[in-house]
């Protein structure tokens, strides 16, 4: 394997063009930029919850970018230029970092418009719609969120599917979720660190090497594991896999279009390790639903409203509502981001499906090389061959060894031909 001490002079050009466009993106942080601050939620709330939050085109020009965004753009297109200059212009590894570099550009425009309408139509476009169908013909993610739902709702009343009691405190939350993950990563080794944290909105956040807790969450021991194999096993690790990247090093950073990657996959990990639950899954299919409420047309307050009718109390609907509409108004076009979870999902397993079904199965582990995209992996695993990108150093159990997965899918591809309807309809004396 070729260290980055002894790069060849075509490797060493490709690193230099990598190392550039993981440092001109390093200031560009989107969720810092669009979030809404506590005062916004003291106000609504001061208010009676009855009043759109204050937020408008002046409140994000009150907390600018952490950049210029002229001077970043411009940055950008320098390194695109200089990628088909020194690579040309059908290069593969050159036309993934190119793709990247258009991409940032969005994102920068995007952020630039934050509280405008053109803010929620550069979301649409990074990060999809829910009206988007995954193919021709096929149910949208907003038609997925409400399936999920009523399937959800058959089982909502049964007492055997409650959730246990959160009776884990932060610091025992920490110290249990750190000893898992030593299994995995080297115990005492330090390659992961999990330490409390009172800056975070969300009860767990993760970071290239770290999983930060909310210092006053509770969790149960099933919260837990969903921890450790959606922050862990897929966001930290995909990032130290990517950042073992000898030449490729924008492997370790991703823009929105491996988001879509990043967390279908964390969603596949919770599901085949047994870590999800019908609580958690309620909750991406709800942050689905409330998107596409905002796309045609619902304001904060519908959507605050929305939450409360599913069960959520006062403050889990103000931060669920919020997240729909941050970098927006409270009556605009929703942020689309949360969107990639259940997009992700269903995009990543009809991908391991038809990799088994065509017998590619050395091409699923490279979904864990770095923050890969679906489109680059015919690529990465040309890339792999020619000792361009390693293959990824940490890797989840369920694909070191893909003997139980191939055969899942394998019953998934017949099953996928089978008519439900008419199942249930044959099944109807029996259940």
């Amino acid at each position: 394997m070729n260290t980055r001490n002894n790069l060849d002079e075509y490797q060493s050009i490709v690193r230099a063009l990598s190392d550039r466009i993981v440092e001109a993106q390093t200031p560009v942080r989107v969720l810092d930029a669009v979030k809404w601050d506590e005062n916004t939620r003291q106000g609504f709330f001061a208010a009676k919850g009855r009043e759109l939050p204050k937020i408008d085109r002046g409140y994000y020009e009150g907390r600018p970018l952490a950049f210029d965004s002229s001077a970043k753009k411009q940055e950008f297109q320098d390194i695109e230029r200089d990628i088909t200059r020194q690579l040309g212009q059908f290069n593969p590894v050159g036309q993934i970092m190119r793709r990247m570099c258009k991409e940032y550009r969005m994102v920068i425009r995007m952020l630039e418009a934050r509280g405008t309408p053109d803010f929620g139509m550069i979301s649409q476009e990074l990060y999809g719609a829910a009206s988007d169908a995954f193919h021709a013909g096929d149910p949208t993610l907003a038609d997925l969120g409400l399936m999920l739902s009523d399937y959800l709702n058959n089982i909502a009343d049964r007492g055997d599917l409650r959730d246990e009691p959160k009776n884990l405190t932060a610091p025992q939350a920490v110290e249990l979720l750190q000893k898992r993950l030593d299994v995995v990563f080297g115990e005492g080794e330090g390659v992961i660190r999990v330490f409390e944290s009172d800056g975070i909105l969300a009860d767990a956040a993760a970071g290239a090497d770290y999983i930060k807790i909310r210092s006053d969450a509770l969790f149960n021991e099933r919260d837990v594991r969903a921890l450790e194999v959606h922050e862990g096993l897929v966001h930290v690790g995909t990032t130290l896999n990517g950042q073992n990247q000898p030449i490729c090093t924008f492997l370790a950073k991703g823009p929105p279009s491996s988001t879509v990657t990043q967390e279908g996959l964390a969603i596949l990990m919770e599901v085949i390790a047994f870590a999800s639950y019908p609580t958690r899954l309620r909750k991406l299919t709800n942050r689905t639903r409330a998107i596409h409420m905002a796309e045609e047309g619902a304001d904060f307050l519908d959507v605050f409203a929305f939450f409360r009718e599913q069960g959520y109390g006062d403050d889990e609907s103000y931060s669920n509502a919020s997240r729909v509409f941050r970098g927006s108004t409270p009556d605009g076009l929703p942020f689309t981001k949360d969107l990639s979870y259940l997009k992700g999902f269903i995009m990543i397993y009809n991908y391991i499906q038809l990799a088994v079904r065509k017998g590619q199965l050395e091409q699923i582990p490279l979904l864990f090389c770095g923050k890969t995209t679906l489109e680059d992996m015919r690529t990465l695993r040309q890339l792999v061959d020619e000792g361009m990108v390693v293959p990824p150093k940490y890797l989840p159990q369920q694909f070191q060894d893909l003997n139980a997965l191939s055969a899942w899918m394998c019953f998934s591809n017949f099953l996928n031909h089978l008519s439900l309807d008419r199942i249930e309809a044959d099944y109807a004396n029996i259940l």
